[in-house]
């Protein structure tokens, strides 16, 4: 089993309220839960309206399915691209020891 989970950071320039940037968010958000069964969700700078800050896990049987996650995670940030701007992206992987 392994665990893939990170955190990405995303800056919105042409936001100007929050109710934008939750239109925008929850569209990513929902996408990517939907299509990718990945565990996302909106953990910092909640009340900022131009950055956002995305949780997101997930667990694979293979090593070889993560690479296909973060991929999909990645593309999906990528569609709204004419929307917001990527500032950070790092994600670990962890195998817990089988006991």
């Amino acid at each position: 089993m392994y665990v893939v989970y990170g955190k990405i950071t995303l800056f919105l320039p042409y936001c100007s309220s929050l109710k934008e940037k939750r239109k925008i968010v929850l569209s990513i958000v929902d996408r990517v839960r939907k299509r990718f069964n990945v565990s996302i969700a909106e953990v910092d700078d909640h009340e900022l309206w131009q950055r956002c800050s995305l949780g997101f896990a997930a667990v694979t049987a293979k090593h070889a399915e993560i690479e296909s996650i973060i991929e999909a995670v990645y593309s999906s940030m990528d569609r709204h691209i004419n929307q917001l701007q990527i500032l950070s992206f790092h994600y670990d992987i962890t195998r817990p020891s089988d006991k």
